[in-house]
């Protein structure tokens, strides 16, 4: 299987399954002398594990971070980061009953016919556990980029038809959802309760914003910037769409409103999103992406077992309602590696 590696200075490899004995991340082409241990990397595992909210999985997974390689008194080396997370809390036994099946939604099919086998339990390499080694190579990532002033903040918009109306960022940290309008967010929750009453489940969007990205990041042609951050984001296993700026708003302007003006003090307006020819132009970088719902569903659903014989099944066990709000880190550490790659490739050429 190829395709686990991303990057080109700062590169990412990660690996592991959801009921394997552990998942994690190598890191390769991190600068040294940058401040790092493992309480850095746990606070951002801490954002993504199962059981804190209502709408995520039970599974009661610590995801404690250990560092194997790549530091020394504290601080990075420049040589491979290897970070480990041990998996606890497995319970392979509840995928006994569907273990010849596929599971509308999932990649059982896409996998089988790939690779003529598949892990079946939780979904293998295919599962959103795979993430939190993402967050862990995120951490170092944002390191990094902080470093030279960057700052990357995801919120949720809308989650099961709920949108945000009144946009607060002071509220995004005062309710479990991550959302910054309140009203909104009392509104989702709910949805998210009816959801997991009917055993069904719920998709949503995200914005992340990047304040503080200097111009000039970005390689053209086929490496523009714009392009990375959406292949980065697209990778993510229940994103669907990704928006950039006004996105597909601005397929509906015309020219002399979609163009963003430049004054003396800068650009009047943003629906460039921050990119303009795959380069960053000092304005904030502003995304938005859709989520699918969650495909583990306890309603019954049309399918085929692995000899091709039709069938029925519900997917019992313990399964999130929502990627939200456990999708927010997943998303800031894809755009903090897609930054720290393009900031290590742009001091190489200046």
């Amino acid at each position: 299987m190829s395709g686990n590696t991303t990057g080109i200075v700062f590169k990412v490899t990660t690996w592991g399954e959801s009921h394997g004995k552990a998942t994690g991340v190598v890191v390769d082409g991190c600068p040294p002398n940058i401040p790092l241990n493992e309480s850095d990397i746990q606070r951002e595992l801490d954002r993504r594990r199962p059981g804190q909210h209502t709408s995520s999985s039970p599974r009661k997974e610590e995801d404690i971070a250990e560092i194997l390689s790549g530091t020394f008194e504290g601080k990075t080396t420049g040589t491979p980061i290897s970070i480990v997370i041990t998996n606890r809390d497995v319970r392979s036994g509840d995928y006994n009953q569907i273990k010849d099946l596929f599971r509308p939604g999932h990649g059982d099919f896409t996998y089988f016919k790939k690779y003529g086998i598949r892990d079946y339990r939780g979904g293998g390499r295919a599962s959103g556990r795979e993430t939190a080694a993402r967050v862990a190579a995120g951490a170092i990532a944002k390191k990094i980029i902080a470093s030279e002033g960057m700052e990357i903040t995801a919120y949720t918009v809308e989650l099961g038809g709920v949108a945000v109306e009144n946009l607060s960022m002071n509220n995004i940290w005062r309710n479990r959802l991550f959302c910054p309008d309140m009203k909104a967010a009392e509104k989702m929750e709910k949805r998210l309760e009816e959801a997991r009453e009917r055993g069904d489940s719920l998709g949503g969007i995200v914005e992340i914003i990047v304040k503080g990205c200097p111009p000039s990041l970005g390689e053209p042609v086929f490496d523009k910037i714009d392009a990375d951050l959406a292949k980065a984001l697209m990778s993510i296993g229940t994103v669907k769409g990704v928006e950039i700026g006004a996105g597909f708003r601005a397929a509906k302007m015309p020219g002399s409103e979609c163009n963003d003006p430049i004054t003396p003090e800068g650009f009047a307006t943003n629906n460039a999103g921050g990119i303009l020819a795959g380069i960053t132009n000092g304005e904030d970088i502003v995304m938005r992406i859709a989520c699918k719902p969650i495909a583990s569903i306890e309603k019954t659903q049309q399918s085929i077992d692995i000899h091709g014989k039709s069938t029925t099944l519900s997917v019992t066990g313990r399964h999130d309602v929502s990627v939200i709000p456990r999708i927010i880190p997943v998303c800031e550490a894809m755009v903090s590696m897609v930054l720290a790659d393009h900031l290590l490739r742009q001091k190489a050429i200046s």
